[in-house]
């Protein structure tokens, strides 16, 4: 009988079959091009190229008019720091290596959707500019929407301190956002309007994306014009600066009589003329005036009406103060301003215009939201 000899240390037995260290297999190289071809593709992207096993060496996206897109490399992945254009075709290029030492190449292409039309947007928000505790945020888009869903979802408002606030359609072309109660002061705002690529119905889509940064003063003033004591109250912070004598739209004609609920303030003029076809005068000049309603109601210098301020109601809507009363007011306000009036039976509403937002409790507010979670 043979004795059977042992194999030498680190000799495989006999029948079995030597592998390589884990650490020493290559992975097999993956390269994702998103998208890597197909027609009408959203411009908005994402536009990006990645690598699994491997390295990128270089990636190139570039439209048929020879314009290369901006973007960047990092962390293996390239993306793409652009908007592409509306019906416009790319082709990708460019190479990778993977570990094991395979090339690879960046290929593809495609083409953008072909809008039937584009619709634009605006803002009634400046950049940097700063507002006052009242201010709602309005998009008002070029035409009607009719995916307010997907239009809605790609606008966003941040803010440096926590807001409850909501997005509701008032029509079919403006879209308002504001809080549940006055913003609170010195909130920073941020208002991001992505629409560029975003389909709005029927063919439409985005024509550019908006983006503005505005601030709530360092203030919470608050005028209070109860139409029934005539009288016309500031507050600073819930302290209360001023107490003057007013009069407002006489109540024996509907058409006249002010608005009540949560005006806000739109615009300030120095000095301007008043005019009122229904009620027979134009060109009135006054001084220190303030637009608290698209329907033309003012707070403003009235030095004619102060033997009425304070006992009567005379006025086509307007509240009328003296001019060292006005001027004080106009000193202190700034557009985003409340003012709220009491003691009208005659609610701010959307025949009034710009901005009833404030005459909606929470509840109808969101109901008029077009989200679908």
């Amino acid at each position: 009988m043979t004795a059977c000899s042992a194999a030498p240390d680190g000799a495989p037995e006999a029948g079995s079959q030597a592998t390589a260290p884990a650490a020493e297999q290559k992975a097999k190289a993956v390269l994702t091009v998103t998208p890597s071809s197909g027609e009408g593709i959203s411009p908005a992207g994402p536009f990006e190229v990645g690598m699994i096993g491997g390295a990128l060496t270089a990636v190139v996206l570039t439209g048929a008019d020879g314009r290369v897109v901006k973007g960047e490399l990092s962390a293996g992945r390239w993306v793409a720091t652009e908007d592409l254009g509306y019906d416009k075709a790319y082709t990708w290029s460019g190479s990778a290596k993977g570990e094991d030492g395979t090339d690879v190449p960046v290929t593809g292409s495609f083409r953008t959707i072909k809008p039937q039309r584009l619709t634009g947007a605006k803002l009634n928000v400046g950049d940097h500019q700063t507002y006052g505790i009242a201010q709602p945020v309005k998009v008002t888009f070029s035409a009607p929407v009719a995916d307010k869903a997907a239009v809605q979802k790609s606008m966003t408002v941040t803010t440096s301190v926590p807001t409850e606030g909501a997005w509701a359609w008032l029509s079919d072309q403006e879209a308002h956002w504001r809080p549940r109660e006055y913003w609170k002061p010195n909130t920073e705002v941020s208002v991001d309007v992505g629409v560029y690529g975003v389909p709005f119905g029927g063919g439409a889509y985005g024509a550019s994306d908006l983006h503005v940064q505005f601030k709530i003063a360092d203030r919470a003033l608050v005028a209070k014009a109860n139409t029934q004591t005539k009288r016309f109250e500031i507050y600073r912070d819930g302290v209360l600066l001023h107490n003057f004598p007013a009069s407002y739209g006489m109540e024996n004609d509907k058409r006249a009589e002010t608005r009540g609920g949560i005006h806000v303030v739109q615009q300030k003029q120095a000095a301007r003329t008043m005019t009122n076809a229904v009620f027979g005068y134009k060109d009135i000049p006054v001084t220190w005036a303030v637009l608290i309603s698209q329907n033309g109601e003012f707070v403003h210098e009235n030095n004619n009406t102060i033997p009425k301020q304070g006992k009567e109601n005379v006025s086509h809507g307007c509240a009328n103060l003296s001019g060292a009363n006005a001027k004080i007011f106009y000193d202190l306000t700034m557009l985003g301003d409340p003012v709220e009036v009491v003691g009208s039976s005659q609610p701010l509403q959307a025949s009034d215009g710009d901005y009833y937002d404030w005459a909606f409790d929470w509840a109808t507010w969101t109901s008029k939201s077009a989200a679908t979670s």
